[in-house]
């Protein structure tokens, strides 16, 4: 029997509903009888909702934790990722691929419901596809979408409005801070993805980056996050493939292979204008890899943690 995305994340979004209260979360109605969950906007979320919400991102086949961290002065905590389908688990559920936007409304949305509407050539070449009476979207914002958006995603889900859930987080809230961070395998996975690297020889993955201090407003908070991936994260992969293909993964995969690597994000994304797509894509991937060969049981290192750019991002 094929995995089912939504069905295992359901149940997951049940559990997170029936602790909403003790976990800092608001449940209320949206657009259309939609639902909304409220994890950061006008409420102070939690740990424990940000590891579950990253949980649900990755379609109920991965699993976050907390971590003692050492080395850096301004966090003392990683985020540590795992998944024996890294694949499925990030590209079919976590990446935040789904544009959704209306008027000066938008939001990459992520999570299970991607794999209802397929409104990605990702899922063509995964080979997947979801079926479910109602699912849920996360989206990184910090107000509820407009009608039409509600409109939009029961249309391509083929879902009632009313079985739609939105987990919103936005960057400023420890949800959200946790649940960007949580996706440290995703970059790796979707990186190897862009380099035409075969996804099915990508057999599990771990990966950990450091939990950044919550950012006061939108940008210090996005430059916060992607910083804890691009200089802080670390990503460990068991690979089925002739050496020579893993040596050149693994040198091809870190951040630095960047033309804007070195400096802090927010300074990147300021320096261009705030104009995100004009950011070179190779810098989004893990500042150190790790790679196992299945075939010669030999591993592959490349790549470094920055603490001095950590410190920099974590404390402006």
């Amino acid at each position: 029997m094929e995995y089912s995305i939504n069905k295992q994340t359901n149940i997951l979004l049940d559990n997170l509903i029936y602790k909403s209260e003790i976990l800092g979360l608001i449940k209320c109605k949206g657009p259309l009888n939609s639902n909304i969950l409220d994890a950061g906007i006008n409420t102070s979320g939690s740990i424990e909702a940000g590891i579950k919400i990253s949980e649900i991102c990755l379609g109920g086949l991965g699993s976050v934790n907390i971590s003692p961290s050492f080395g850096l002065k301004s966090s003392f905590s990683n985020i540590s990722v795992h998944a024996s389908n890294p694949v499925l688990a990030c590209l079919g559920s976590q990446y935040a691929g789904w544009s959704l936007s209306h008027e000066d409304f938008f939001s990459l949305g992520s999570g299970p419901a991607r794999s209802l509407a397929q409104k990605e050539e990702i899922f063509s070449e995964l080979k997947y596809k979801d079926k479910s009476s109602s699912t849920c979207i996360i989206l990184e914002v910090d107000k509820p979408p407009p009608k039409e958006i509600v409109k939009k995603i029961s249309s391509d889900c083929k879902i009632e409005t009313q079985d739609i859930t939105f987990i919103l987080t936005p960057t400023t809230s420890i949800c959200g801070t946790i649940q960007v961070v949580a996706r440290v395998l995703e970059v790796a996975i979707h990186k190897i993805h862009e380099l035409k690297f075969p996804l099915e020889k990508v057999l599990y993955g771990f990966a950990t980056a450091p939990i950044p201090p919550v950012a006061k407003d939108f940008i210090s908070g996005m430059g916060r996050t992607n910083d804890a991936i691009i200089y802080g994260g670390k990503v460990s992969l068991c690979v089925d493939a002739d050496e020579d293909e893993i040596i050149k993964l693994s040198n091809e995969l870190p951040s630095y292979n960047s033309q804007d690597y070195g400096k802090p994000f927010k300074q990147i994304f300021l320096d261009y204008k705030k104009d995100f797509y004009k950011i070179d894509g190779s810098l989004f991937s893990p500042a150190s890899v790790l790679i196992n060969s299945k075939k010669s049981g030999k591993s592959y290192l490349s790549g470094e943690v920055k603490p001095d750019l950590l410190e920099k991002s974590f404390t402006s």
